[in-house]
């Protein structure tokens, strides 16, 4: 005898999906388009089609836990090829977007988000935290005060031992544990009911994870894989990627420089550094590597023909705020050497806001796609799934 089995539709959920970027999904009538054009999907469990039919049907609990949202690079070839326009690409970021939204705590980051209406609420955390600290060292020396020997120097009012840096380790170590919980929940929401058995040889996860990083992280060659026609998104995401590798670099040979230097006076490092210092170049090599790839990126996304394929708030908050980190540090560097002293505080001031943003809420945001797709990645590779 048959059995039934009855659909319990999410309509709330339906209506949140096309509020997220999923406005075209009701005109899907499945003809499987999608799925035969997109050149990464496996040809045994192939998306987005699927994907199509529950966003439509409202079945959160299946879009919700499925691992194939993650695989996908958004590259937008089925949306393309789409002969109704129900943008499947959009509709994939916005099932992403909505797995950002209540994927770990505190919700109300993610309630911000998820639309333009809570940018205020997430400005203002760092702005008014930042202007305490700022009000607060006014007090000694001054709005806008100079160094004993008339240079310009921010830490006459933001010094780095008990502020930028206790503020900044507490806000980056936070958000990685935040993001370690959200990748832990994202994980068990994969895991099948049951037991899996692995037949052969099985790599351990760490290789796995190792093959991702390479092939995904290091050589974007999935992007080339994924359209060959669009490498100027590739070669954006490289730019901006190794930008920030590079910045990185920076910032610790700087911390190091600071805190080790206090132990051993030799490698100490004294800020800010002339221009032509090595590590003040490789911090310039950064910023115009970051810009080129923001310019690209940018570029991409206002290119994009709406009818096939659009930009989600999630989309246009995390360029606006890297833009937002690159224009205010150079800003910063510029009034300095200009030694117009106010304008260089106020915009360091503004730098300091966008960087807090950009780590502080890195769980909730399209960034912190970074981590939940190589978590994916390395969980269908250790399953067996390529």
């Amino acid at each position: 005898m048959a059995q039934c089995t009855q659909v319990r539709p999410d309509l709330d959920f339906v209506r949140d999906m096309q509020a997220a970027g999923g406005e075209n999904l009701k005109k899907c009538y499945q003809c499987a388009t999608c799925a035969v054009a997109c050149p990464i999907a496996p040809a045994n469990n192939p998306y987005p089609r699927k994907e199509m039919v529950w966003a439509s049907w409202g079945l959160k609990d299946k879009l919700m836990s499925d691992v194939d949202l993650w695989l996908c690079h958004n590259c937008g070839n089925c949306a393309d090829l789409c002969p109704r326009g129900a943008r499947p690409a959009d509709v994939m970021g916005a099932a992403r977007n909505m797995v950002y939204k209540d994927l770990t705590s505190p919700s109300i980051i993610g309630k911000w988000m998820s639309s333009i209406k809570g940018l205020p609420f997430l400005v203002a955390i760092p702005a008014f935290l930042w202007l305490f600290v700022w009000a607060v060292r006014s007090g000694a020396k001054g709005w806008f005060p100079r160094a004993a020997d008339g240079r310009i120097v921010f830490g006459e009012i933001f010094y780095g031992d008990y502020t930028i840096d206790p503020i900044f380790i507490i806000t980056f170590f936070g958000a990685l544990f935040i993001l370690y919980r959200g990748t832990m929940n994202l994980l068990e929401r994969f895991r099948p009911e049951g037991s899996l058995l692995m037949l052969g040889n099985v790599k351990p996860w760490y290789m796995h994870l190792w093959d991702v990083l390479f092939e995904e992280i290091l050589t974007h060659k999935k992007f080339q894989d994924c359209n060959d026609a669009k490498s100027d998104r590739k070669f954006g995401h490289m730019a901006v990627f190794y930008s920030f590798a590079i910045l990185a670099v920076v910032t610790a040979i700087v911390a190091g420089g600071h805190w080790i230097g206090k132990v051993i006076p030799a490698v100490h490092l004294e800020t800010p550094m002339p221009l032509i210092f090595p590590v003040k170049i490789l911090a310039n090599l950064g910023a115009i590597g970051l810009l080129c790839g923001l310019i690209l990126l940018t570029l991409r996304r206002l290119k994009l023909d709406p009818k096939f394929q659009a930009s989600s708030f999630y989309d246009w908050y995390l360029l606006g705020v890297i833009w937002a980190v690159a224009v205010t540090g150079l800003f910063s560097q510029i009034f300095r050497l200009m030694d117009c002293v106010t304008w260089a505080f106020c915009a360091y001031y503004l730098h300091l806001v966008v960087v807090w943003m950009l780590f502080a809420y890195l769980p909730w945001s399209k960034l912190g796609h970074f981590v939940y797709r190589v978590a994916a990645l390395t969980y269908v590779r250790a399953i067996g799934r390529r």
